[in-house]
């Protein structure tokens, strides 16, 4: 409704409420972000505002940046993980109410928006935040562990005794894949530099290899499961090591000769895009809740660094994830 002035004609209106955003005006590098001032939205039907507290960073966030993918051109904000706490519902909103602490995932690729002091979503995409972890530990773990979760458990139906491989094991998705692997019984083998090896034989790995010095088709060893996340000829060479009947998983397009490979060997070659997933959330809350999953947090930066995290994200070699904090 309109405001009246006290003769009863009509006011200005009342301002909009603003937060501070991560926007882009064109495609870029990490200098194309800028924090800027934009109207807070509100949510809609099915829909809650959330105050974010730390929003994650992954390479999907480089990528976008810089490549019209899955997104319109800019403007836009990035980001699709979000811990936060719900300030308003939509309406037919009957999960959460204000002042109610949630993490989830944006819907992938068209909700992305985290990167914001508020961000609105579906309340499905999200789940309570445990109170055993801080925000920024659930900020780290939506995207990256539903990743791993749907491609293990959803797509592999990864058994207890099964044996597994996953490339760049000490990367965000690779690091919690590791630990969903172990809580799922299999037996962990990972690929990283070798000083990374400590970290994952923490994490229960139990066989490394090193990337730089070793070819990790040279073993006699046989996989029922291989988790890619390097895609092009790393896919096509990974078939070799899989048993008749085994999965490769890949999160980047493998090579051209990649589905001929994996028929030639019987095996099935799949790609995974992440979706939003509260059931696996609640999966992923119950292991974060009971100490069974934990994030390796390599840096965080304020928003208004978002840049600065960019920069460091696409050397490579960060271990873990790296989270925003917007609080």
């Amino acid at each position: 409704m309109t405001p009246t002035d006290t003769l009863g004609f009509p006011g200005p209106a009342s301002p909009l409420p603003e937060m501070l955003a991560l926007r882009q005006t064109t495609l870029g590098g990490p200098d194309v972000l800028r924090l800027t001032k934009r109207p807070r939205p509100a949510p809609g039907p099915g829909q809650i505002l959330v105050a974010v507290h730390a929003a994650g960073v992954n390479p999907t966030d480089f990528k976008h940046r810089a490549l019209s993918i899955f997104l319109p051109p800019p403007p836009l904000t990035l980001g699709w993980d979000v811990s936060g706490t719900v300030v308003e519902t939509g309406p037919g909103v009957t999960l959460f109410q204000p002042c109610d602490e949630v993490f989830g995932m944006l819907p992938y690729p068209s909700g992305a928006g985290s990167h914001a002091e508020y961000v609105t979503g579906p309340a499905r995409a999200f789940v309570a935040k445990p109170t055993e972890i801080d925000h920024i530990q659930a900020a780290a773990l939506p995207l990256a562990a539903l990743t791993a979760w749907q491609a293990l458990v959803d797509t592999a139906r990864l058994r207890a005794g099964q044996r597994v491989l996953i490339h760049a094991a000490a990367g965000g998705v690779g690091h919690l894949a590791v630990q969903i692997a172990k809580e799922r019984g299999a037996h962990v083998t990972g690929t990283a530099s070798s000083p990374k090896h400590a970290f994952l034989r923490e994490l229960g790995a139990d066989a490394c290899i090193d990337h730089r010095t070793e070819d990790f088709t040279d073993a006699e060893e046989r996989y029922d499961v291989v988790l890619d996340t390097l895609g092009g000829q790393t896919a096509t060479r990974s078939v070799g090591v899989l048993r008749p009947g085994g999965i490769l998983i890949s999160l980047v397009p493998g090579a051209d000769d990649t589905p001929a490979a994996a028929e030639k060997a019987q095996v099935r070659a799949a790609t995974l895009i992440v979706e939003h997933d509260q059931a696996g959330m609640r999966a992923i809350a119950d292991l974060a809740a009971r100490g069974r999953l934990r994030p390796h947090i390599s840096a965080t930066f304020p928003l208004a660094e978002g840049a600065q995290a960019h920069r460091l994200g696409e050397t490579g070699r960060t271990t873990g994830k790296l989270v925003l904090t917007a609080r």
